[in-house]
């Protein structure tokens, strides 16, 4: 794995330290304080492991106090004291507010603004998890809190605007829902009704307050992000690829900095890059949607610093017949850097597969498919677990490590699941209570019905569209009629967990179905709970993601 791709904080990113306070620029996409004990992707965390490679000593030995934080996806200055002395200073300051604090923010606005302005609000919790802006009141709804921005115009494009928004109290969400309150939602704010954008337009530009220990006037200052004036003038950001490319990766150091896990994707639809980038160990893997390369991402990607980089040239339409195996298609060499070896080993927490890079379209492993891996590991102890479609078998794998009483894996191929059972092998799970079947897996569920077998836990993650054996199958045509058919296999109390990666089926139709399926078998009693996609697929901004997948639970 190449560790330096995933450090845990960047020098550039820190603006100032002096061994009581250390100011950084926080990127978007990285969490102040972690909600749980058990990530360690935050700000706090990662700064502490930052110090620990500087100075040595436990990252947890590196005392960080906070008195200051940003949301999840505003950027910019982020102050911490470094030494305990420095608190008293800084909680002073912020309490007694006596700390300037700048924003830029890019908004949506359809109407004129005053050149400025002072907003003033009362702001309460909504339904949804938002705030809702009120006028200021004399006597306040309970639960109202008072919120005043004053804000500046500095420039303004068409209906795009950029702001100054300098808040002269701190509440949650504050600048956005006042923003939204006087029309001028903030871009990419879709949570406060922003026009979909690469990324929340909102940075932390300035903070100005009074040095704790040295008792003088400091103000530290976070460039603006050059994509803010860019998607101001509708240009393309101008952020250099390579550059690009390390900002996704850097929202993965969770699984970059996690030994446990070396194959996961890098690059995303919501990233900001125009292909999708995926890691297998210390080779990169790219997937073109065009029939061409694109030489200066092929580049960029090897910049980072992995051995090879293989590419995949897919089909616009995933209906599309092609030869996977052909040259044109599934490059079999490295089209920058080393080869691989044609098979060798990826871990994902602590499961190990084998994967081919250069072998066709796909590699042994569905990457997206890691969450509901883990949920079936989670789920299987002393379960029987069907897994249908089972391609290389990970999810027979997941089941097996989690304790299943017994498997069975049902796939067309059997050069698929040969490479299960060894699969299994190399995560030490052998035995006959782990059975394969080759068979058109269509055919073999109507046997199955007839047989009256029954399954625990059943897994379901066909192909968008198939043809094997001279059966056919779309998902979008033959979902539900498939779901039934496979609940009526799952026994009472049991599950099935049910997944498509057709960007044709929305989530509430898919759910839909799964209701419509149930009720087909005589199935009344079933909850439907959403899985949420993984963290290294993120959707593009006001787009619904790829993967969608439901636990469906009956009843006993």
């Amino acid at each position: 794995m190449n560790h330096r791709l995933f450090a845990p904080w960047r020098d550039a990113r820190v603006l100032h330290d002096d061994g009581d306070v250390i100011v950084v620029d926080k990127p978007e996409g990285v969490s102040t304080h972690a909600p749980d004990h058990d990530r360690h992707d935050d700000v706090v965390s990662r700064l502490q492991a930052w110090l620990s490679e500087r100075h040595g000593g436990e990252a947890s030995s590196h005392y960080l106090g906070v008195h200051q934080r940003l949301d999840r996806d505003t950027s910019g200055v982020l102050l911490f004291a470094r030494a305990r002395s420095a608190n008293k200073g800084l909680a002073a300051a912020f309490e007694g507010r006596d700390v300037e604090k700048v924003y830029v923010a890019v908004a949506h606005c359809a109407r004129e603004l005053a050149p400025t302005g002072r907003l003033t609000h009362d702001l309460v919790p909504a339904d949804d998890g938002a705030m809702k802006a009120l006028a200021p009141s004399p006597r306040p709804p309970p639960r109202a809190v008072r919120a005043v921005t004053q804000y500046r115009v500095l420039a303004r494009s068409g209906r795009r605007v950029l702001l100054e928004l300098r808040p002269e109290t701190g509440r949650t969400h504050q600048l956005r829902v006042q923003c939204a309150a006087m029309g001028a939602p903030l871009c990419g704010d879709l949570l406060y009704g922003g026009e979909p954008a690469p990324r929340l337009m909102l940075h932390a530009r300035s903070l100005t307050l009074v040095h704790p220990t040295r008792n003088t006037p400091v103000t530290f200052e976070a460039p603006v992000p050059a994509i803010f004036d860019a998607w101001l003038r509708g240009r393309t950001d101008p952020t250099p690829l390579t550059d690009r490319l390390r900002d996704a990766a850097d929202r993965r150091y969770a699984l970059g900095s996690d030994a446990s896990t070396t194959a996961f994707r890098i690059a995303h639809d919501g990233d900001g890059v125009r292909a999708h980038v995926d890691l297998y160990g210390e080779h990169a893997l790219v997937h073109f949607y065009e029939p061409e390369a694109d030489e200066a991402l092929l580049d960029a990607v090897h910049a980072l610093g992995v051995k090879g980089v293989y590419a995949k040239f897919r089909p616009k339409q995933a209906n599309t017949l092609v030869d996977t195996r052909r040259e044109s298609v599934a490059p079999a060499h490295a089209l920058r850097g080393d080869d691989a070896p044609e098979e060798f080993e990826v871990r994902e927490s602590g499961m190990r597969f084998l994967v081919r890079l250069g072998d066709g379209l796909s590699t042994g492993i569905f990457l997206d498919m890691r969450e509901n891996r883990r949920r079936v590991r989670e789920m299987s102890s002393k379960r029987s677990v069907l897994n249908l479609f089972a391609y290389t078998c990970p999810f027979t794998v997941a089941a097996a490590v989690g304790g299943a009483s017994q498997t069975l894996s049902v796939d067309v191929s059997q050069a698929s699941l040969d490479w299960g059972r060894r699969n299994l092998a190399l995560n030490g799970h052998e035995g006959p209570q782990h059975r394969f079947v080759c068979a058109d897996v269509f055919g073999w569920i109507a046997g199955a019905k007839a047989r009256r077998e029954r399954f625990d836990l059943v897994v379901l993650d066909p192909p968008s569209y198939s043809t094997a054996r001279g059966s056919r199958f779309s998902a979008e045509g033959d979902y539900k009629k498939l779901a039934s058919q496979c609940l009526s296999l799952v026994a009472p109390g049991g599950a099935l967990l049910a997944c498509t990666n057709h960007r044709g089926i929305v989530r509430m139709k898919f759910r839909r179905w799964l209701y419509e399926a149930a009720r087909e078998v005589g199935l009344d009693d079933v909850k439907v709970r959403d899985m949420p996609e993984p963290s290294d697929f993120p959707p593009a901004p006001g787009a619904e993601s790829h993967l969608k997948c439901a636990l469906v639970t009956l009843g006993r």
